[in-house]
């Protein structure tokens, strides 16, 4: 049986927000003064993401240095964001399901995209965290939905697509940011789309699944 999505929820982080001038400020503070350079850390960084790790987190381990505070203020909506957002809202309904910081409510409302939002996930609020399949219900039981009526969007395959696709949502994987060098290890990890821009998701016409 063929569900109509309803719903579109969207992980935050190199999906709408563009960190990439946060992990380059923290590569900077991580390798200053080290003798290790900026390059280099880069390098282990991007390879650690292929295998599907947590790339900073891991070269700052590899390196044996601090991992630098994660600075919200370079974090920046990606050029295509809101006008996204905004076709959608007039055919979907929007929520998020994000592994963020506090004041998440904050930093969508400075980006000017709150109003778009029926629902708003994030792990720092509610004690739950990605990949983590609560915080999927959680969010698909605010939104009073089923998993087939809902689409997850994301850019990192354990963190997005997994838990998505096992509850039986529809998933889009953007390629962004670091994790778009990671490979699908499972099926489970594989999307039923892969996009590079966001305005692609407006032209997927209806989204359905046969999911059950």
């Amino acid at each position: 049986m063929k569900h109509r999505v309803g719903w579109i929820f969207f992980d935050l982080g190199s999906t709408l927000i563009d960190e990439s001038e946060c992990y380059r400020q923290r590569i900077l503070r991580m390798s200053e003064g080290t003798g290790v350079s900026f390059d280099e850390l880069f390098t282990v960084m991007t390879e650690q993401f292929r295998r599907g790790e947590k790339g900073d987190k891991k070269a700052a381990e590899q390196f044996g240095f601090a991992l630098p505070r994660w600075m919200c203020e370079y974090e920046m909506l990606y050029p295509d964001a809101a006008e996204c957002l905004e076709r959608l809202s007039e055919r979907y309904r929007l929520g998020v399901i994000a592994n963020q910081l506090p004041g998440t409510a904050e930093r969508l409302k400075k980006f000017g995209i709150d109003g778009f939002f029926d629902v708003v996930i994030a792990s720092a609020e509610e004690g739950i965290a990605k990949p983590d399949q609560a915080i999927f219900r959680l969010a698909l039981d605010r939104a009073g939905c089923a998993p087939q009526e809902a689409a997850m969007v994301g850019d990192r395959p354990d963190n997005d697509i997994a838990p998505a696709n096992s509850l039986g949502m529809t998933t889009i994987r953007i390629m962004r940011g670091f994790s778009q060098y990671a490979m699908p290890r499972s099926a489970v990890e594989t999307p039923d789309f892969t996009i590079q821009h966001l305005k692609e998701i407006i032209f997927l016409s209806e989204i359905q699944t046969s999911k059950k």
